[in-house]
């Protein structure tokens, strides 16, 4: 067991734990955070998206102890700001929302994309969106969807 101490949506977490253990399963079994979802447990699905630091990644391959002194934000943060607003809006009008089983990881890779470029052409979206499955909507509507929170979020990112 080490201590681990990491900013979890914002507030300093110290927590005694096995290192090895995936940040997904922290993030949904110690802290009740349900937004991050397992979906195929190998990093390919894009369910169990977080930030890390402000860059995207999958909670599910990585270890906890490799988030030691760095800052993790979950969909359950972001959805209290006004880009999640902007992007949920967007989804929604494009109809880029089905199951809803992708859409949290979705909503998180279109914020790590969209914080680093805000302008991306379509080629760009695609690519960084490129690990985050859907199996209901199509990614058309989803890159509409990306396009479309570019455009009226200019100025938030």
């Amino acid at each position: 067991m080490n201590k681990i101490r990491f900013t979890l949506n914002h507030q300093s977490i110290e927590l005694e734990t096995n290192p090895s253990r995936r940040l997904l399963d922290v993030l949904r079994n110690d802290y009740q955070l349900t937004g991050p979802k397992e979906g195929c447990g190998e990093g390919e699905c894009g369910g169990c998206g977080v930030l890390l630091d402000g860059h995207i990644v999958n909670s599910c391959c990585l270890p906890v102890g490799s988030v030691h002194g760095r800052e993790v934000i979950t969909i359950e943060a972001f959805s209290k700001t006004e880009q999640f607003n902007v992007l949920t809006e967007a989804f929604s009008y494009e109809g880029a929302v089905q199951c809803g089983i992708c859409t949290p990881g979705m909503i998180i890779a279109s914020q790590s994309l969209l914080a680093k470029n805000p302008q991306p052409n379509e080629m760009e979206i695609r690519i960084g969106l490129s690990g985050n499955l859907c199996r209901c909507t199509g990614y058309n509507m989803i890159v509409k969807a990306v396009q479309r929170a570019a455009k009226r979020g200019e100025g938030l990112w």
